[in-house]
């Protein structure tokens, strides 16, 4: 169960608008950068959600890999997108394809300001720590 897990905040988006509203035209996308990554996607659901008195609504796009997922929500009225990467690790490392599918979606946002974060998952006993939950 070891893995890469990566997220990303995305402020101040300068994309099109329709990357952050399009929930087909994001969904296609997604599935390409899956692909350019050299990741297998296994399933997809996205979401729009209706506009609000804020502003145009958001999309949520989910793509399963078989190395695990790919999630995107976005808020247009704020400019904001999150993004999540979690790649298992097990039979064979797929973090230098995390950080592609990373790379790729994060840039599609063209954000003025990202805020990362990267957890390794799993395999707790080689790292000496033991949690019981």
């Amino acid at each position: 169960m070891q893995g890469l897990h990566l997220t990303a905040d995305l402020y101040r988006c300068a994309c099109p608008a329709h990357w952050l509203t399009d929930a087909d035209l994001l969904g296609a996308r997604c599935l390409e950068a899956v692909a350019n990554a050299g990741l297998q996607a296994v399933a997809q659901l996205v979401h729009a959600f209706p506009a609000t008195v804020h502003g145009p609504g958001g999309v949520t796009a989910t793509v399963l890999l078989a190395e695990s997922h790919l999630c995107i929500h976005t808020w247009p009225e704020q400019g904001a997108v999150t993004l999540d990467v979690y790649v298992c690790n097990f039979a064979a490392d797929h973090s230098a394809r995390a950080q592609t599918l990373m790379n790729e979606m994060t840039g599609l946002f063209a954000p003025a300001r990202v805020e990362r974060n990267f957890f390794l998952r799993g395999n707790m006993a080689a790292r000496g720590d033991s949690v019981e939950v």
